[in-house]
């Protein structure tokens, strides 16, 4: 039973010391009992220095108060997430993200455990790209910014799809307003370019624009990101001004927006009241001046019952709501925009291909893209790149439109359904129709010679 015990002891000791984040435990008397390489080499110290040791010894910053393991023992309440900035005996400053537990044998409670992350290199490039957003946003008030760069305009948006057009024709209009703006749709559909597009048309056009994806800053920074810093406000914070801020005066455009934490879009909504920040760790408040353009890439609805969403944040942000339709739903755009690409890589590639052939077209319509315009441009791309000819074909498909393809080759074997057949040809003819006047519905109907009506019908019913 001892050597049992023994070596189950030594497994859980390997497992421990072999996970990729830092395992810290203590028992009642604040004593490291564990600690592995992963949370030393965070800590700037050796294992030998902490096992054994108090917690108030080797970290010798921390109090009963400030330290999460020991708050954690007297509360008998677990902490999630929380931050945390001390100093070790050798004096450098530690800075991570706790998940701190009680630990209890047989109902009576023993010790704590704590698991770390280390987030002082996250924190660096926060602020390198806070300081990147100051340097960019200094240049352009002093008018030192190269003209040479053409932001992305309402025209960037192509389309011959009708409904789209008008959602375009809406966002022109309503671009004049200082309300907020939610857009949704799916990964790849343009909402980046139409907010681009906004901000242009706005009256804000000559301020700063300023772009946060909320998916891709860790939750502990993204609230200093966006409301600055104050000096003190932890060790080592200096006074730092948000992209808030940084906005002040043109538009700041959250990507994502249902990725950000519930509590900072508590925050956000404030903001969006009465335009009011207050830097972290600061008793001053600052008035900003910003218009908020916030993106999803799922329906709001959905986002509201997963609860990613606050209820009272979307109703303000959905004073004036866009929804951009999936590729799929704009059939007419797939040969036009095939077509627009085809002409732009020409140049860049000087090449001189002229078209995609039958096959080719009829795939790309029948194809649901789901990477939607991005997907449709990275592919026209690709196929360019290994064209050797005039003329796009099978041959250049990328693998996955490669494999659609033979999907398809092989549900045609032995298929001698005279409904199924007619309807395949059908569809050949629509895209051939459709390519030849790219993408226009009107003129591919009198190609066809059938009304418009009954070609936009099949096109949504067939294609």
């Amino acid at each position: 039973m001892i050597k049992e015990n023994t070596i189950s002891k030594e497994i859980l000791t390997a497992i421990l010391h072999g996970i990729d984040e830092g395992i810290h435990a203590v028992n009642l008397a604040g004593e490291t009992i564990f600690y592995n390489n992963i949370a030393a080499a965070h800590d700037g110290l050796t294992v030998e220095e902490v096992i054994g040791k108090s917690i108030l010894e080797v970290f010798p910053s921390l109090t009963r108060h400030s330290s999460t393991l020991l708050k954690v023992m007297f509360t008998k309440m677990p902490i999630y997430n929380q931050p945390q900035s001390y100093v070790n005996l050798h004096g450098k400053k530690i800075e991570t993200i706790n998940t701190t537990l009680p630990i209890s044998i047989g109902g009576e409670l023993v010790g704590a455990v704590e698991i770390a992350k280390d987030y002082s290199r996250l924190k660096m490039m926060s602020e390198m790209l806070l300081d990147l957003q100051h340097k960019i946003h200094y240049k352009k008030e002093n008018k030192t910014i190269s003209k040479g760069k053409v932001s992305y305009r309402f025209t960037s948006l192509k389309s011959r799809n009708p409904e789209f057009i008008g959602i375009i024709k809406e966002g022109e209009k309503l671009a004049k307003s200082h309300s907020p703006i939610l857009i949704y749709g799916e990964s790849g559909t343009g909402k980046e370019l139409f907010v681009h597009g906004v901000h242009q048309a706005s009256l804000r056009s000559s301020g700063p624009f300023i772009v946060q994806n909320c998916a891709a800053i860790p939750e502990a920074l993204l609230e200093s990101l966006l409301f600055g810093t104050s000096k003190g406000s932890y060790t080592g914070a200096v006074e730092r001004a948000g992209l808030f801020e940084l906005a002040d005066g043109g538009t700041l455009f959250l990507d994502e927006i249902h990725a950000m934490p519930i509590e900072l879009q508590a925050k956000l909504l404030r903001v969006l009241e009465d335009g009011i920040i207050r830097r972290i760790g600061s008793t001053k408040v600052h008035y900003v001046d910003v218009r908020v353009v916030a993106a999803m890439n799922i329906p709001p609805l959905e986002a509201l019952e997963m609860q990613k969403l606050r209820p009272d944040l979307f109703y303000r942000l959905n004073v004036l709501m866009f929804r951009l339709p999936p590729l799929r739903e704009r059939k007419e755009d797939i040969p036009y925009l095939t077509n627009h690409f085809i002409s732009i890589y020409n140049d860049d590639m000087q090449k001189n291909i002229t078209e995609v052939d039958r096959s080719v077209s009829s795939l790309f319509l029948s194809y649901p893209w789901p990477g939607n315009v991005r997907e449709l441009k990275h592919a026209v791309e690709y196929m360019m790149n290994v064209c050797e000819g005039n003329v796009l074909t099978d041959k250049e498909l990328p693998i996955m439109l490669k494999q659609k393809k033979k999907d398809e080759s092989v549900t045609e074997i032995d298929q001698f359904s005279l409904r199924e057949n007619l309807d395949r040809f059908e569809k050949n003819l629509i895209a051939k129709a459709m390519l030849r006047c790219e993408g226009n519905i009107q003129q591919a109907a009198k190609l066809l010679c059938i009304p418009r009506q009954t070609l936009q019908y099949k096109l949504k019913k067939k294609m």
